[in-house]
């Protein structure tokens, strides 16, 4: 198998990994039990991983880190709108 598409592959799952915690905020309107400071670092990483990705013209990192920043900002906004 192509390194790129286990890069892909992998992206993916990490990526939708989050699609279930977005959704649950979105339709309970709660977020209290989740941190802001380990989603806040957590988004700081993703977007160092995005740098990297773009600095070594990496697909695999960026399409899969571009996404997870969204959601985990997603998350970031959420939390603090509805705590």
């Amino acid at each position: 198998m192509k390194p790129l598409i286990v890069g892909m592959i992998a992206g993916v799952f990490c990526t939708i990994s989050f699609v279930p915690q977005v959704l649950k905020i979105f339709r309970t309107k709660q977020a209290k039990d989740l941190s802001l400071f380990a989603f806040s670092f957590f988004s700081f990483g993703i977007i160092l991983w995005l740098i990297y990705g773009l600095l070594i013209k990496d697909a695999a990192i960026i399409v899969a880190n571009s996404v997870t920043l969204v959601l985990a900002l997603l998350i970031v906004a959420m939390k603090v709108k509805y705590g």
